[in-house]
């Protein structure tokens, strides 16, 4: 780590809306999970906004428009216009006619905002493989069925360019995860045995448009994964927020590798609004958040609770960010899966409860 802080260690005194100016926030298990908002998120978002930061909405899900997505934003009640939202979709057209120039021939496969961003961006959208596209750009969407998977493998075999819009295995939904892009990808790239070019987060391109149009200085991205949303922000020089409100428990936070550790945690969003207290060392091996001490030896975790010190912040999450330090520092560039153990009972109700418990 080379003297760099272990992230969660520094903590933010006030919070994340004071500190950045603008929050760079997923969509998908962070505003809304399926047709619904994450409970208390738009009002949050409104406080937000209130105090002053500014919002961009950065999604990898490419199956739709952002005049879609904004209108869909402002239903639920946090209020967005199309130049504030980038997806995946617009990511992956850009590339595409930067290398192949503007009316080259492109085959989406996809929901409605993959073929919309093409066009926007100068490209010739055909329908099948037999009129010899010179790519296939492959994005989310829920009626993307054998058809139209058949075409593009034909046409990646035929020498056409296989472009990706993400690489999400799955997306959050009121019922569970279900299959994302990635999933399909994977198809395609398993019958044709190419990898596709993967323009989505983590690749810093989108972050760093948002940031250039809210003319960002000090962005914070705020997602609910660990290998897009984090990763891609800190690969963009932006400080990150995980919530857990979409994808990542945290079992996987734990074992994060050294490019997926976020900076901040929070329940949701609404931990923009909350002071975020700083994890430090307390001798021994320990380390000390709030009214929590965590500490690895003989490679298994051990938390327990102080109540001398203080009830901690009011989200909960104090004894996981200790848990988070103490595993980071053991492992500082390595994926380490974590085994828990609570030394009271205080700390056995914690890891139950965000299900570290063995």
């Amino acid at each position: 780590m080379s003297g760099t802080p272990t992230p969660l260690a520094v903590g933010k005194v006030r919070p994340p809306h004071q500190e950045y100016d603008v929050a760079l926030l997923d969509l998908d298990g962070v505003v809304y999970v399926g047709p619904e908002a994450v409970p208390g998120v738009p009002e949050a978002l409104a406080a937000v906004r209130a105090a002053g930061m500014r919002l961009g909405f950065v999604t990898n899900n490419a199956s739709r428009t952002p005049e879609e997505v904004a209108g869909h934003l402002t239903v639920l009640g946090v209020p967005a216009s199309p130049a504030e939202v980038i997806t995946s979709s617009q990511a992956a057209a850009t590339v595409v006619a930067q290398r192949l120039g503007a009316g080259a021939r492109v085959l989406p496969v996809g929901g409605p905002g993959v073929a919309a961003a093409l066009e926007a961006a100068g490209l010739t959208l055909v329908a099948g493989a037999e009129e010899e596209p010179l790519a296939v750009v492959q994005g989310y969407g829920r009626d993307v069925g054998w058809t139209q998977l058949a075409e593009a493998v034909v046409a990646v075999r035929n020498g056409a360019q296989h472009v990706a819009t993400n690489a999400d295995a799955t997306i959050p939904s009121p019922r569970g995860l279900l299959p994302g892009n990635g999933a399909l990808v994977g198809v395609v790239s398993a019958v044709t045995g190419r990898r596709p070019l993967v323009t989505g987060k983590p690749d810093p391109t989108m972050h760093a448009e948002c940031v250039r149009r809210t003319a960002a200085h000090r962005p914070v991205v705020v997602g609910d994964r660990l290998d897009t949303d984090v990763e891609g922000g800190r690969r963009a020089g932006a400080a990150t927020l995980l919530v857990l409100s979409g994808v990542t428990d945290p079992a996987t936070l734990l074992a994060a590798g050294p490019d997926r550790r976020p900076d901040l945690l929070a329940p949701d969003a609404a931990g923009l609004l909350t002071a975020h207290p700083a994890v430090v060392a307390a001798g021994d091996g320990r380390w000390r958040c709030a009214g929590w001490t965590a500490r690895s030896a003989d490679g298994v975790l051990r938390l327990r609770r102080d109540s001398a010190e203080g009830p901690g912040s009011a989200d909960g999450l104090d004894g996981l960010r200790a848990l988070c330090v103490a595993h980071w520092t053991r492992h500082p560039e390595a994926v380490a899966p974590a085994e828990v153990t609570a030394e009271d009972e205080a700390a056995a109700d914690a890891l139950r409860h965000w299900g570290l418990a063995s």
